[in-house]
Order: C-alpha cells, then sequence, then structure tokens
C-alpha cells in the first residue's frame, strides 16, 4: 500500500515541479486575474491565434476558446497542435487559455480518496471560478465565439468528467486524457449511472483517451476483473465506457481511444491531437483533383454547403476562410475556368467587403479575361481600402496603356 501512495504523489506533483521550468512565453503571454470566489490572484496562459497576429485586435475575427487545465504543463504542446490543425484548415484557428494550478491536488478534485485522506477537494470552487469569472473575463477581452473546449489531464480529466455530468452546457466539446475516475472510491461513476439516462446532451461532444498501464498478457476486458489498485484508473474508464454506450439515446457524439503504446504522460500530446480531430472532424472541406477539373462542378455551392454545416456544429455563422477561397480561384484561373473563378472571387467580395486582397483579386481575374474596365473598377475599390503598391502598379500599367491607345 505504501508503493502505491508514493506512486499517487508523485503522479500528483509532477504537473507542478514543471510549472517551474517551462516558459509560455513562447507561445503566448501570462495574465493575472483577481477572483473573488478563491480569493487569490490567478495566472492564465493565454495565445491568440497567429492569424490574428497573437494579439487583442478583435477586428480580425472571432475564434473559439480552447480551456486548458494544468496549463503550465500542457500549454505549449497544444498551441502548436492548433495552430498546425489551423494552418492546415482541420480546426479554426483557436484562442487558447492555459489554467496555472495553484493546488491541482486540491482544485481538480472533490471530497476525498482512501489513498490521500487529508485531501478535501475543492473542485467545485474552482470550477466556479473558471465558470463565474474566467470564462466572462476572457469573453470580456479577448476576440472570443461562444464554441468553448476543455481539456484536461489525469486529475484534469476527472474534473472534465465532473463538468460534464454537472455542467454540460458550459462547454461544447470536453477531452478527458487518462481521467482519474477512481478518485474518491469512483464516486463519479455512481453519478454517472445516475444522470447519464436522464440528462441531454445533443451539440455534446466527448473524447476520453487511455494510456496502457496494463501488465503483460492482460488486455483491456481481463482487467476488468482485476482488483489491484495500479489498475483502478483504466478501470475505472472502461467502466464508464460502458455506461456511455449504454445510454445512447442522450445524444453526446462520444468516442474513446486505447493507446498500447503509451504511458500516463505520453498519452497527452497524442491524446490531444487525436481529441481536437476528432473533436473538429466536420470542419475539413475535402476536395478532389478530378471535381475541381470538371468544369460542371459547382465549387462555390460546395463551399457554402460546407460551411453551413460548420457554422451549424460550431453555433454560430462561419464563413468560408479568405486565403482559402482565393487560392481555389486562382487554382481555377489556372484552369482556364473563368466562371468559376470569378463565382469564387465574387464570393469572397461579399464575406469580406472590407478586404482590399479580395478585390485585387478579382481584378486579376478581369485582367486575365481581357475585361480591363471591369478590371480598372475592381483595383480602384481595393485601392479604397488599402494602398498596395502592386494593385497600384497594375492599375496605373492599365489606365497608361489605355492612354496610348487612344494617342495612336
Amino acid at each position: 500500500m505504501k508503493s502505491c501512495f508514493y506512486f499517487v504523489i508523485i503522479l500528483f506533483t509532477t504537473a507542478q515541479v514543471h510549472a517551474q521550468e517551462n516558459n509560455p512565453f513562447t507561445t503566448g503571454f501570462a495574465e493575472t486575474i483577481s477572483s473573488k470566489i478563491l480569493g487569490q490572484e490567478r495566472t492564465v496562459w493565454i495565445h491568440i491565434p497567429n492569424s490574428n497576429g497573437g494579439n487583442k485586435i478583435k477586428d480580425r475575427g472571432r475564434y473559439p476558446v480552447l480551456y486548458l487545465l494544468d496549463g503550465s504543463e500542457n500549454f505549449n504542446t497544444v498551441v502548436s497542435i492548433t495552430e498546425h490543425m489551423a494552418e492546415t484548415s482541420l480546426c479554426p484557428p483557436m484562442i487558447v487559455v492555459g489554467i496555472v494550478q495553484a493546488n491541482r491536488l486540491s482544485e481538480l478534485t472533490t471530497g476525498t480518496d482512501k489513498e490521500l485522506p487529508d485531501v478535501d477537494g475543492n473542485g467545485k470552487n474552482f470550477m466556479a471560478f473558471v465558470e463565474k469569472e474566467l470564462i466572462p473575463y476572457i469573453d470580456a477581452n479577448y476576440p472570443t465565439t461562444t464554441y468553448k473546449t476543455l481539456i484536461g489531464h489525469s486529475l484534469g480529466g476527472l474534473t472534465v468528467i465532473n463538468t460534464l455530468l454537472h455542467t454540460p452546457n458550459l462547454f461544447n466539446a470536453y477531452v478527458s486524457l487518462d481521467g482519474s475516475l477512481w478518485w474518491n472510491n469512483e464516486k463519479i461513476l455512481e453519478e454517472a449511472k445516475t444522470i447519464l439516462p436522464v440528462q441531454h446532451y445533443k451539440g455534446k461532444t466527448l473524447f476520453l483517451a487511455m494510456a496502457n498501464r496494463l501488465e503483460k498478457g492482460v488486455d483491456t476486458l481481463s482487467v476488468q476483473k482485476d482488483t489491484n489498485n495500479a489498475t483502478r484508473l483504466i478501470r475505472s474508464n472502461l467502466a464508464f465506457i460502458k455506461d456511455l454506450t449504454k445510454y445512447k439515446n442522450n445524444q453526446l457524439y462520444f468516442t474513446y481511444k486505447f493507446y498500447p503504446d503509451d504511458n500516463h504522460s505520453s498519452v497527452r500530446l497524442i491524446g490531444e491531437y487525436d481529441a481536437l480531430r476528432f473533436v473538429f472532424a466536420f470542419y475539413k472541406l475535402k476536395l478532389y483533383d478530378s471535381e475541381l477539373a470538371n468544369p460542371n462542378f459547382n465549387i462555390d455551392s460546395v463551399l457554402v454547403a460546407h460551411y453551413k454545416k460548420v457554422s451549424d456544429n460550431m453555433g454560430y455563422s462561419v464563413k468560408p476562410d479568405e486565403s482559402q477561397v482565393n487560392n481555389l480561384g486562382y487554382q481555377m484561373i489556372g484552369k482556364k475556368q473563368y466562371k468559376k473563378a470569378e463565382r469564387l472571387f465574387k464570393l469572397n467580395v461579399t464575406n469580406y467587403p472590407s478586404s482590399a486582397n479580395c478585390y485585387d483579386s478579382l481584378g486579376d481575374l478581369y485582367l486575365e479575361t481581357g475585361e480591363k474596365n471591369k478590371a480598372i473598377e475592381a483595383f480602384k475599390k481595393a485601392l479604397t481600402l488599402k494602398e498596395i503598391p502592386e494593385t497600384k502598379e497594375k492599375l496605373e500599367r492599365i489606365l497608361n496603356e489605355a492612354k496610348k491607345k487612344v494617342k495612336s
């Protein structure tokens, strides 16, 4: 029993030790928030998407927010994942808020556990701070949307499931990575049996990750009959998954994944990536080269329909990305599918009427098709929005050519 106790202590203190070593300023910045609920100053690490210039400017767009427990341990990796996925159109650009735990054992649990009888979890107060102070503060000071994701590992995973059960409308997506559902004699599993059958989770998403902590020759089926303390974590997660599967009528969109080649620590990174791929599976637009080459393929209609679906999932209007549509437009020019290109560039103008680049691209199309009067009109409009040297040069060249023709 003593060896198990020491394992628990090491597990719970690892994140606090690493918090002193990590530096958030490579990917974001720290901010201090005064909490009346907790009666203390709290530190959070914040990342604004690179597409917004990494700052608070609100007129460049608004973004869903990912709230990250044990932020000092997870911040840099999650920021890297979200930026990579946004760059490759696998998810929208996101604000990341890493919550630095002051006392993670107290903040991420409720009640006590036989392994740590001196600990009385204060998780309800901590999540009250998140709900009533942190989220309103972020929404008031940063360019946010209504879509929110909560990610937690180990004890943080326990908090994620607690939140899903007791305040399900606080977040849209929940990610539990090797969650410590064994805490307090698996009380959360008993609560789940009562809540899951009656709660409605339409529009909510859950991803669970489980690391491999099994002895040789033991699998996820046989371990469920085990009574060893060392397998409490995986057994409690497997029991929760059984209940999730049993009560499908509550409309929770969920999946789980067992990682046979990862341990409790390493499962974080791969689990975070897989989780966000699952949560935002609806986001990626798949276009085939054969479709782009087909003159009868209405790419603009496909874009509008796809982003209508994205909007339905996100709960607010999401427009096709300006650069994405622009690139497709130039591809169509390259394929000499000029009508398609025109519809794409005009779609961008409709969605982003204040963007000089949209009008400049439309002007490039009209130059290509020889419609110089339309090109002049588009370039002039672009220059009223922003002084772009390249646009000015193209406009002057067309006007000079027109003057030469008149003289000749």
